[in-house]
């Protein structure tokens, strides 16, 4: 038996941190895949932040609620701005 008076150490993988636009990539393909309308859902999930709005087909419910509301706000608005203005020029 091991001896238990030792300190114990337990490796835990590091867990990657998506960006903004990365998630909302994941999320929506997996909507997609699974028939829904993901613009629809997704704004669903944004203004109610009801979860159930985003499907758990490949962790996009759990991937989604670990980005506040207003970040995916901002990250919408933020390429939509962007890609405008480049229409523009």
């Amino acid at each position: 038996m091991e001896n238990l008076n030792n300190t114990q150490y337990v490796k835990v993988p590091v867990e990657t941190k998506l960006e903004v636009g990365q998630v909302l990539e994941r999320v929506y393909q997996a909507l997609v895949e699974k028939g829904y309308n993901p613009v629809n859902q997704i704004v669903g999930y944004i203004m109610s932040g009801d979860p159930t709005y985003i499907t758990s087909h490949n962790n996009a419910r759990s991937l989604i609620m670990k980005v506040e509301r207003d970040e995916l706000i901002e990250e919408a608005l933020t390429y939509y701005i962007n890609k405008r203005l480049k229409e523009k020029k």
